[in-house]
């Protein structure tokens, strides 16, 4: 008995090892379908939508520290925790499009937050001290943004300064589809910069 018992111990190791062959095998084509037929299905990126830009301190893609796009005008007071939130001009229809600043600014335009339709739908910077989303400031040049968002932002002529340019991201990829713009001065440097929703995105005159 000993002797059987012996003799069949290599039998159940050949048997065994193909049976755990069998099972790699079996993986391995499971694998390889899987990896095919991801390959067949559509991508479901929504066309044209860049990678994210990452927020930078207050600068989001979709708002600006407490304050969220879509937020009417008075929610955006009630919410702000900075100096309180001023008109920077006269407001006399609050569904028109309008801008409230921080208190206390040298100039309304240093950090403006832009309303239209009692909406909150864009803010801009002229000030130097605010990082725009990605890293970008008032003051550097075309060479420094392009290390920071790569091929990220299109160029095209600017519609008032002669020689300058601005520099649009293409709609963000996430709930609302904002962008960021840069304006440059013939000189190549930045001069302001804002982010916001269409179509106030484009607004180059601000509510003017």
């Amino acid at each position: 008995m000993r002797l059987i018992r012996t003799a069949a111990l290599p039998l159940a190791l050949v048997l065994a090892l193909a049976a755990c062959n069998a099972d790699r095998d079996t993986a391995a084509a499971v694998d390889a379908s899987t990896a095919a037929i991801e390959a067949l299905e559509p991508g479901t990126e929504p066309p044209g939508a860049a990678d994210a830009i990452p927020a930078s301190g207050d600068s989001r893609m979709d708002g600006y520290a407490v304050l969220d796009f879509g937020m009417s005008a008075e929610e955006a007071r009630t919410d702000w925790t900075g100096n309180p939130l001023e008109p920077a001009g006269p407001a006399e229809d609050p569904m028109a499009c309008h801008h409230l600043s921080p208190a206390g600014q040298e100039t309304p335009a240093q950090l403006a937050f832009m309303f239209e339709d009692d909406i909150f739908v864009r803010y801009s910077a002229e000030s130097d001290q605010i990082t725009a989303p990605g890293g970008g400031r008032v003051g550097m040049d075309e060479a420094a943004l392009a290390g920071l968002y790569g091929t990220r932002l299109e160029s095209m002529p600017h519609k008032y300064v002669e020689g300058g340019k601005v520099l649009m991201s293409p709609e963000d990829a996430g709930t609302l589809p904002s962008q960021l713009v840069f304006e440059l001065d013939a000189a190549g440097r930045v001069t302001s910069w804002r982010v916001g929703l269409a179509p106030q995105i484009g607004y180059v005159e601000g509510c003017s």
